[in-house]
């Protein structure tokens, strides 16, 4: 049992240190002077450090407003796929009325659909709600692809929630809403939060609808903005390094700091039914 534990163990750290390996690249190829990064072997351990390539990404025209829209944009439809998901799992999870299962595997092959087929239909809806070259425009598109995963993983999550507990408020005075808000809300917690978090992700990685609807300079996210180090002339390297760094350390953070919160959601949101 013990040599078990230890193979099991090593074989974790190896799985771990091999997808923590090109985040390693990454920064340290962002902290490297540019003939390091051109030579041809590769030094695990810097020999020498440098800022440059950082303070050259961060004083790129537009920077600041750029992370601004891609926050306004992945936290707007975060928001807006949790409440419109939450009012969508909550009866599904809940209500027994005809075409639920439907509804539900409707909810499925909306979420298989590739996000690339739908880029012509919602340039056109977007066209003519004269919405283009607008960061709403953004908002409600990227609402649209993570609402299915998210009325989804919550329906499992309410799920997971005794209905015994709403209904025991119920008979203590509260009423039906009373008895949501302050039994089943709080414990929808970890799912909330696991859900955000895919949505925000998604949200904040979009490079194809970002430069396709966008025109003007001051609207792009930081996905175009990291498109903005390869030029006619090459690719800088360092600066695309940097700003790749930049990019996603932010993200991997707050990952960090709400992954016990994510397992739980995930987890409790697998339940069947």
């Amino acid at each position: 049992m013990r040599t078990k534990k230890i193979v099991i163990s090593i074989v974790a750290v190896v799985v771990a240190v091999v997808f923590a390996f090109p985040t390693y690249w990454m920064v340290t190829s962002a902290l490297k002077p540019s003939k390091d990064l051109l030579s041809t072997g590769y030094d695990l351990l810097p020999t020498s450090i440098t800022l440059q390539h950082v303070l050259d990404a961060v004083g790129k025209p537009n920077f600041a407003k750029m992370l601004g829209n891609s926050l306004f944009v992945s936290i707007g439809a975060v928001l807006c796929s949790l409440v419109a998901g939450l009012l969508a799992a909550v009866p599904l999870a809940r209500l027994k009325f005809r075409g639920r299962k439907g509804f539900v595997l409707l909810l499925l092959v909306a979420q298989m659909a590739p996000f690339e087929a739908l880029l012509i239909p919602m340039f056109l809806l977007m066209r003519d709600l004269d919405l283009l070259d607008q960061l709403p425009s953004l908002v409600l598109i990227y609402f649209a692809a993570t609402l299915p995963f998210t009325a989804w993983t919550l329906r499992g999550f309410v799920q997971g929630i005794p209905v015994d507990l709403e209904e025991a408020a119920m008979v203590d005075g509260c009423g039906r809403w009373g008895a949501f808000r302050r039994v089943t809300l709080p414990l929808l917690g970890p799912g909330l939060v696991a859900t955000s978090i895919f949505g925000f992700i998604t949200a904040w990685n979009e490079f194809l609808y970002a430069f396709t609807f966008m025109k003007t300079d001051t609207n792009y996210t930081l996905p175009v903005w990291l498109s903005s180090f390869q030029t006619n002339f090459g690719t800088d390297w360092g600066g695309t390094m940097a700003a790749s760094a930049l990019f996603t350390v932010p993200v991997l953070i707050f990952f960090l700091f709400v992954q016990r919160n994510l397992v739980a959601g995930v987890t409790s949101g697998a339940v069947k039914g």
